[in-house]
This record gives structure tokens, sequence and C-alpha cells, in this order.
């Protein structure tokens, strides 16, 4: 048996206990001379840094979105407000499924499809973190019914807004415009033009008309609160206030009730209709027709309303009055009469023999006469009369296309008139020039013949024509053409505009004797508006005109049961009342609607007929009959 018994070295375990124990300690005094030092960089050096940060974190910046202002007419009729609702929106980033989120919430409220076409339309135009609105307008119970199952929903927001409301509908669509939801490219304009941080917090910016116009003016100032919040991110207190300024309030030249009775004289006929006061140039009535709801756009329209707008023959979204370009046709021939006798190249005394038609010289091609077998024996008083198109073919040929184009240029043919809305089209005054740059042609005579009863190359906008017919009828002198007449800013002062004055063509006064006497009369038994003037009891100046859409083959009679709608010749009505004092001067195009003295003449005459005597008219029917043999 082995007696030997090993005994533990005591002394030893202790040394290397106690060594451990030391470098233990030692390790841990390190890293809390570590920590201190952390601690004394964060909270020392480093304290005014993570002071403004934790100030961030605990006070959050929101902004105010301002009031936009108000539109009105001359008389304070509202043209476009506002008004508050509520607003079911959902934050996408935040939705894992958003099939199952919207068929949860339908059964909440009522979710038309036509609310998600919208709502998957926006989806793709929104911007990041930006909450969009899958139902607005929710009355009481149904934001009560959502706002009670909102836990259910972290992705879900109950949010009011302020909502565009436009009165007028499509009477004012194309004139007043409408807001819709800001998109990237007006972000990018916004920042470009140092405006961005005025559009915190804002949706919706001017999209066309008035309200893209006078965006600036309309919009506001936008306000702000410093908000307090806790950890989970809820509002405690409001720290301070800085409050929005609402939008100015604009003071529109317009009639709100010419622009309805004006609206209502087209019946069931497309076309556009501008009336301006010629001592001032304050635009009365600005009608393009047929418009559309406003309303559709401005939380986006859906696909399929988009579909029907876009698509329609009818061509709503067209502003006809700013931007379409029309053959002015015989429309011109006062303007071409002003322009012989300024140039001295036919005298108001000197008669031609019209047999019906205009040849050029060493040519047999026909310019035929509106009128079969021509009107006899004509002077310039009788050619605008009666709207012969033999003596205007003859002019234009005698003052050469140079004249032509330097003289209506002074109208305002050819260039925009500079109203106080974008998007305006410049018409076409034609030119040997353009021509060779356009087409790489030289000009034919025959192109001057065109143009000298307002066909061929000649293009103007409604717009361009009720111009020129102001500057007429105030012998001369141009006023600029303005929509707005005051600006009433938030704080209560107002701003007019001023009636400015462009030019003074200087036209000799026997000159616009003439013309003027001559238009008077064209709207009298023997001229071509004649039924226009029953029952007047003001005196009333006018021209009317037909411009061809396609063109008749030489040999053949237009015949318009036999020709499809759309192709159809546009009637034309330019006039100014009383004619001897004008207060009111007007273009009216009837789209597709033949003869200016049978469709357009009736329209203009319901709108003067409620300017100067308040009279209410009937609403005009669409004329289906045949014409007779009339042609302007």
């Amino acid at each position: 048996m082995n007696r030997h018994i090993e005994l533990k070295n005591h002394q030893r375990e202790i040394y290397y206990f106690r060594l451990r124990l030391v470098l233990s300690l030692g390790f841990v005094a390190v890293l809390l001379f570590i920590l201190l030092l952390r601690f004394f960089y964060l909270q020392v050096i480093r304290h005014d840094y993570f002071r403004t940060l934790g100030e961030n974190n605990r006070i959050y910046v929101v902004p105010i979105v301002p009031n936009r202002g108000l539109i009105m007419d001359r008389n304070g009729v509202v043209m476009a407000k506002n008004y508050s609702g509520y607003t079911l929106e959902i934050a996408p980033d935040q939705v894992k499924n958003m099939e199952a989120l919207i068929a949860e919430l339908s059964q909440l409220v009522d979710i038309s499809s036509k609310d998600i076409r919208r709502f998957k339309k926006l989806l793709t135009e929104r911007q990041a973190l930006e909450t969009l609105p899958i139902r607005s307008q929710l009355n009481d119970e149904e934001v009560a019914r959502v706002a009670a199952q909102l836990f259910r929903f972290p992705s879900v927001r109950i949010k009011a807004r302020l909502f565009r409301e436009y009165p007028f509908a499509d009477v004012t669509s194309h004139l007043i415009g409408y807001v819709g939801r800001i998109n990237q490219s007006e972000i990018d304009k916004l920042e470009e033009d140092d405006a961005a941080a005025n559009y915190m917090g804002s949706d919706y910016i001017g999209k066309t008309g008035v309200e893209q116009s006078y965006e600036k003016q309309l919009h506001g100032t936008t306000g702000f609160e410093q908000v307090e919040v806790d950890a989970g991110g809820r509002a405690v207190r409001v720290l301070s206030r800085t409050a929005p300024q609402s939008g100015s309030t604009l003071m529109l030249t317009l009639d709100a009730k010419l622009q309805e009775v004006a609206e209502q004289a087209f019946g069931d006929y497309r076309g556009a209709l501008v009336a301006i006061d010629p001592t001032s140039g304050e635009v009365l009535a600005f009608i393009s027709k047929p418009g559309y709801d406003p309303g559709l756009f401005i939380d986006g329209i859906d696909t399929e309303s988009w579909d029907a707008l876009n698509n329609s023959p009818d061509t709503p979204l067209n502003n006809r009055a700013l931007r379409g370009q029309y053959p002015p046709g015989s429309t011109i021939k006062p303007f071409m009469a002003l322009a012989g006798l300024f140039y001295d190249t036919r005298s108001p005394s000197r008669t031609i023999s019209d047999p019906g038609y205009y040849m050029l010289p060493g040519s047999r091609h026909q310019y035929r006469d509106w009128k079969t077998g021509g009107h006899g024996s004509v002077d310039m008083f009788k050619a605008i009369v009666v709207s012969c198109d033999t003596y205007f073919y003859g002019l234009a040929t005698e003052l050469g296309i140079d004249n032509m184009h330097s003289y209506l240029e002074r109208f305002g043919f050819g260039r925009k008139t500079g109203l106080d809305m974008e998007g305006e089209s410049s018409g076409l005054l034609p030119s040997p020039e353009w021509k060779a740059k356009r087409y790489n042609q030289i000009w034919y005579p025959g192109d001057t013949v065109s143009a000298g009863i307002g066909q061929g190359y000649n293009l103007v906008t409604p717009l361009q024509l009720a111009f020129a017919t102001a500057i007429l009828a105030n012998d001369g002198v141009a006023f600029q053409p303005h929509l707005v007449k005051e600006i009433r800013k938030a704080d209560g002062n107002a701003v007019l505009t001023e009636n400015k004055q462009l030019f003074d063509l200087q036209i000799e006064p026997e000159h616009l004797k003439l013309v003027k006497n001559a238009m008077e009369a064209v709207t009298k038994p023997g001229g071509t508006a004649a039924g226009s003037n029953y029952g007047v009891t003001y005196r009333l100046a006018g021209k009317t005109g037909t411009a061809q859409v396609i063109a008749v083959k030489q040999g053949e009679k237009y015949d318009a049961e036999k020709i499809s709608e759309y192709n159809r010749d546009h009637a034309w009505f330019i006039a100014f009342a009383p004619a001897d004092k004008p207060r009111i001067a007007l273009a009216v195009l009837a789209e597709n609607g033949g003869h200016g003295g049978s469709t357009a003449a009736p329209i203009a005459r319901k709108v003067m007929d409620y300017y100067l005597l308040g009279k209410v008219p009937q609403p005009l029917q669409k004329v289906t009959e045949k014409t007779g043999t009339e042609n302007d």
C-alpha cells in the first residue's frame, strides 16, 4: 500500500488567484477609464452638438398650409372658393399588402372602383413618404367609424383638408382652370425659383387658367409651428407659432352672369367667344365650349374619366379661345379695307364688276365668289356689307402680301395678345419668308388671293380676333387685354390692375367712318347678318365670316349635308356696340356651324343684349336645317 500523499501548494494558488484578481481589476479599471473618457467626450466636448440633436428630436417643425385666395367676378360673385373636409389617406411605404388593406377599409367606408383607379394613378406619381387619398370628403359618420378602428391600421390616416370648389363648373373651366396635386417637375421648378419652402405641407398647385397664372398671389405664405413631442412621437405642446398668410383674392374683369349667358347662347354648338371692353382691355367674357368638370382633376383624375375627356371628338380639354387656331374667313375684310385705304391702293368710290369669280392676270383659274353670278357693281362699302369675295381677291393682289402682312400685323394678327393667362397661341400671319422657311417653297400669287379673304395659310385665335375688333372699335387705340381687375391682399390692401394703353394706330377718321358704317350696315337689311339686328335698340356693327375646314374642288359646290359634321365650315362673327360709342367688342366662333350670319351672329346678339340691356335670352338651339344661299 502506497502511503505517499501529495500535498497542495497553497501559497502558489493564492499567488495566482491574486494575480488573476489584479489583472481582472486592472482590465475593469481600463474599461471604466475608457468609458469615462467617452462620457467626457460626449457630455463635455460634444455637448452643444448632441444638445442640438436632442432638441431636434424633441421639437418638430410643422408647416401650416395657408388658405388659398378666392377668385371672384367684377361684381363679387365667387368663381373659385375653398371648403374643409376629411380624407381617408394611406402611407404606401408602411403597407405590405395594399389590396388587402383597401379591401378591409372598404368594409368601413364606401370606396368605389373610381376611387381605387385614381389612387393607383397617384401611386405612380407620389413623392417619398407622402400619404395619398383613397377617399375624399368623408361625412361625420364615416370619420367616426374609421377613427374607432385606426388602431388596426398603422398606415392609415384621417386628415382635415381644404378643398377647391368651382361653382360654375364647366362654364368657367377654361378660364379659371383648376388646382391639382404637385408633381415632381413642379417641385423642381419651385426649387429653381427658391420657393419650395413656401410649399412645405402643400399638396396642390394651380395647373391651368387663372389658377396657374396667378399661383403666386393665390397660394399665400406658409406658416409654421414648433411642437414638442414625447418619446412616442405624440404632440405635447406648441412652443411657438408663425401664422400663415392667406392668398390674395382676385377680382376678375369678367361678369359671371354674362359668362353664363354666353355659354348658354351657344346651345349645342362647340366654339369660343371672347368679349372685351375696347376702352380698357378688360375681358368681359371668355368662353371655350365644351368645357369640363375641373373638380375631376383636384385629387388626380382616374383613367376612365381621363380617357373619356381626352378621346372625345368634341375635345373638351382644348382651350379654343386661347389656343384654337382657325382661318379668319371674311372677318378679315374690314381690316383689308383699311389696309387698302392706308396704302391708297383703292379709293372708297372705286367700283369693280363682280361676275361671281376673280381671275389673276394671265391665269385661267377662277377664284369663286360665294354668290353665284356675283354682286354686280361693287365699291368698298358694299364689298364689306355683302362680303364680296371678288372685290377682296383683287384688293389683295393689288396690295401685295408684304403690305398685307405689314398692316394686319399692326392689329395684332400673327402674335400673342399678352393676355395674363399662360398657353396662348400666336396664330399665323403668313409671309413669303415664312413659307420659304416652313415649306421651302416660293410665295405664289394665288397664295395672296386666298389670304385676301382670310383663307389659305391665315390662322387666328378667337382672342386675337376679339382684340383686333376692339382696336377697330376704339378708333385704333389698343389696350392690353387682361383678366384680373384687382388683387386684394390678406392684409386688406388692394392693388388695382392698370388699364395699359399699348399703341395708337392713328387711323384716318374718314377711313374709320367708312369701315364702321359698312360694318353697321352688315347687320341691317341687305347685309350678311341682317337677322341679328331684328328688334335691336342700340347701334350694332359687325362682320360675318365663314372659314373652310376642307377645300372644295374646282367646279364643285359646297353642300354641308354631304359632309361629316366635323368637316363642315366654321362660322365667325365679330361685332361691337353701341356702334357710335362702343362698350363691348367680341369675336364668336361656332365650330362647324356653317354661316356666320345664321349661327355666330345670333350668339353675339344675345351676349350684347344682356350686357347692354340686361336682357336674359332663351337658350339657342342648334340649327340643323339648310341656311339657303347665305355664305357669310
